[in-house]
């Protein structure tokens, strides 16, 4: 069965010369987006936030947005944008760029070097290229089917695992974990008790990155946005990888919510995921948040 990326290019019939000249400029928009955060970084004069507790934005989020769009309305003007921070830009075009100028805000707000420009193709949302710049480690990766996944100059592909407890794993906490019950703490507890350990990096583009490296073995998470998930998807698909929903059905960008890992992982995700119910809010100082 095509993964989510090859179904994608396969409804887009797009030709492997174009194919090739947009993942170019995938690179060439999140390394522009990447130069502004570095120059930024440990620099910030405006730190606040969007609506929702701890959403945080900057000055450097909209600066490196800015950079990003420039090279995309310059190359591929043709194509609609939906960016975090400027919204959607339609053009009548089935192809739209997911733009996260800066994941892991959070982070970089506070000098954590781990953070990341994300940019995704889709067609009619489903995910089909994607680059995410990493400035702190001063790498490129991107995919697209057919070429691979690539960081810098060097190949990807996932690792070998496929022994949960012999795994190390990823995940991050959604914003409104303040205010809803389905806050992902139990889930934190039964795989780091079931794994060598779960690390939360707080910049999703990233875990799903390392994932395509074969330095993660497997992610999981709620509560995202497709600028989140776009560029990363198709990285871990095309490093040998498998992205489904909790419950192992083809993903979707538009819910937020799937698992990313080896192959040999994704059983077990699937089945500790099921058994996971929402800790009870008085057992983590939240009483407010139980029904």
């Amino acid at each position: 069965m095509p993964s989510l990326s090859e179904q994608a290019l396969l409804n887009s019939a797009l030709e492997p010369s174009e194919l090739e000249r947009l993942a170019e400029v995938a690179r060439e928009a999140a390394g522009a987006g990447a130069r502004v955060l570095a120059h930024h970084f440990g620099q910030l004069e405006s730190i606040r936030e969007k609506g929702r507790s701890g959403d945080l934005v900057t000055e450097a989020d909209l600066a490196a947005e800015q950079a990003v769009l420039a090279v995309l309305e310059a190359r591929t003007p043709e194509l609609g944008v939906l960016a975090e921070e400027s919204g959607r830009r339609s053009t009548g075009s089935q192809l739209e760029w997911c733009v996260d100028p800066l994941d892991g805000t959070t982070n970089y707000a506070h000098g954590y070097p781990f953070f990341a420009t994300s940019i995704g193709l889709t067609w009619k949302g489903a995910p089909l290229l994607g680059a995410i710049s990493v400035p702190a480690l001063e790498e490129l990766y991107w995919a697209a089917p057919g070429l691979g996944a690539w960081c810098n100059d060097r190949p990807l592909r996932v690792s070998g695992c496929n022994d949960l407890a012999a795994s190390l794993l990823v995940t991050g906490f959604a914003y409104d974990r303040q205010s809803q019950p389905d806050t992902n703490y139990s889930e934190f507890c039964w795989f780091t008790h079931r794994s060598r350990g779960v690390r939360r990096g707080g910049a999703a583009a990233v875990d799903l990155a390392f994932v395509a490296a074969g330095r993660l073995d497997g992610y999981w998470e709620r509560g995202l946005s497709p600028w989140d998930l776009a560029a990363g998807v198709v990285l871990v698909e095309q490093a040998g990888g498998v992205v489904s929903r909790y419950d192992g059905s083809p993903a979707a960008l538009a819910e937020g919510r799937l698992i990313a890992c080896t192959p040999g992982l994704q059983a077990a995700l699937i089945d500790g995921l099921g058994h996971c119910r929402p800790l009870p809010g008085h057992l983590f100082g939240a009483p407010e948040l139980e029904s």
